[in-house]
């Protein structure tokens, strides 16, 4: 069977794929990206030394309505947070390593992309 992404999946990518980028010129390190599961999705999963960082990717064209920061709603949080037990869980990665969440918004309206990283985001 062959899937064709929608327009609005392939800039939802577009936006990952930027953050991504950004992130490992900051120094982290890529574990996995769109982690899967019942639960949810975890956009990205990395590594900032010894923490493990569960990242959330929001695009937006522009800022006229508001940040993509602020479109992080309090049940896509409890979804994130139940997907990354999950992950936890099936990687066998003890409760006691250290973790954080991150949210980066990107803003891309074409040209060029404004980057905003939220470390401890939730």
């Amino acid at each position: 069977m062959i899937f064709s992404l929608t327009r609005h999946q392939l800039i939802g990518q577009q936006g990952e794929r930027t953050a991504e980028r950004y992130l490992l010129e900051q120094g982290l390190r890529l574990v996995t990206r769109n982690y899967r599961c019942q639960s949810g999705e975890i956009d990205l999963i990395m590594r900032d030394g010894d923490t493990l960082v569960f990242v959330e990717v929001r695009q937006r064209k522009s800022s006229d309505y508001g940040s993509p920061l602020e479109t992080v709603s309090v049940a896509k949080q409890r979804k994130i947070l139940s997907a990354s037990q999950h992950y936890l869980q099936s990687e066998k990665i003890s409760s006691r390593q250290a973790m954080r969440f991150d949210v980066v918004g990107v803003i891309h309206d074409g040209k060029q992309a404004r980057i905003d990283w939220v470390r401890n985001a939730f």
